[in-house]
């Protein structure tokens, strides 16, 4: 128990899925994704800020703070078209300087990783680019992979993937890394529709079992099946699984209005909350217990506690101001 207490400030993230060579030429869908724009939970809203490099089409990863009623809500969007979104050194690198800005930024509520190429979330590895590296970058890059991914699962904050289109191998280790799943499905020729494929790799053999159970999770590695996103939702992969629409992004659509029911919550309990669960879902009940104690007591002096006391005893929604 002492052990387990003394990592509460890490969440043990582990987790990667080889990446599969599964052609994903199938899963495009014709025309483009309709423009960003602000508004509602319905539409797709514009960014806030971004840092680095100014959004240009060329960025691997798009980095957008919302604003108005999403502010606290930061979408990350891969965007490796040439490359269906493969994962290389450099969008790795990208990735994880990306994530260590996020996990220190107490602003931050909640976060989205989504695909900003149509009908492809993520085609795993980047093949190509591995080919030509040295036998002794290969052990590098996989490690690189495998840390920045675990980076991703240990934000503090709730973490949602929307999936609208293929996520094979890596990219499904990067969506199994999130809290959350929304996949988009259709029965209609021409729109985007989510797969899922599974084969065994560094880490995948753990966070899989530990997602859907361990005699499935056996099967669906075993066979290397591609399943779609009602199998997907109906095994437990997935949260949510949503009808494809003619724009593609049905479900970063309900990812952010997923996160929009986040926001009013204290950012304090939200993220001990998580920690809470994370821990002591890889220890005993009894230690579990102690675990949420521990992460209890953190959120008794904190404003969050007052605001939600006094809300309760007005019968009010909370005002939460965040930290």
């Amino acid at each position: 128990m002492a052990a387990a207490l003394r990592g509460l400030g890490l969440l043990q993230g582990r987790v990667r899925l080889a990446a599969t060579a599964a052609t994903t030429s199938s899963f495009r869908r014709p025309g483009q994704r309709a423009p960003v724009r602000a508004g509602a939970a319905a539409t797709v809203p514009s960014a806030g800020k971004s840092y680095g490099s100014e959004a240009k089409e060329e960025e691997e990863l798009r980095i957008r703070y919302l604003d108005d009623e999403h502010k606290g809500i930061v979408v990350l969007g891969l965007n490796r078209s040439h490359a269906k979104n493969a994962l290389s050194k450099n969008l790795l690198k990208m990735m994880s300087k990306a994530v260590d800005a996020l996990k220190s930024d107490k602003k931050v509520r909640t976060v989205i990783f989504r695909s900003e190429v149509p009908g492809i979330f993520c085609a795993g590895a980047d093949l190509k680019e591995r080919a030509k590296m040295h036998s002794s970058e290969v052990s590098s890059f996989v490690s690189k992979t495998r840390a920045t991914i675990n980076e991703m699962a240990n934000l503090p904050v709730p973490t949602i993937a929307a999936i609208d289109g293929a996520a094979l191998g890596g990219g499904l280790e990067l969506a199994l890394a999130c809290d959350i799943r929304v996949a988009a499905s259709s029965a209609k020729m021409g729109l985007v529709e989510t797969k899922l494929a599974i084969i065994p790799g560094a880490g995948g053999t753990q966070r899989l079992p530990r997602t859907i159970g361990v005699s499935l999770a056996k099967e669906l590695i075993f066979s290397a099946r591609i399943v779609d996103g009602e199998e997907a939702k109906s095994i437990g992969l997935i949260s949510h699984v949503v009808e494809q629409n003619e724009a593609g992004d049905a479900a970063y659509r309900r990812a952010l209005a997923l996160a929009k029911e986040f926001l009013p919550q204290g950012p304090v309990a939200m993220r001990v909350a998580k920690l809470a669960i994370n821990q002591g879902m890889e220890v005993d009940l009894v230690t579990g217990l102690a675990i949420e104690e521990a992460c209890y007591a953190q959120t008794i002096p904190t404003k969050d506690r007052i605001e939600g006391l006094l809300a309760f005893k007005e019968k009010r929604p909370p005002r939460y101001k965040g930290e």
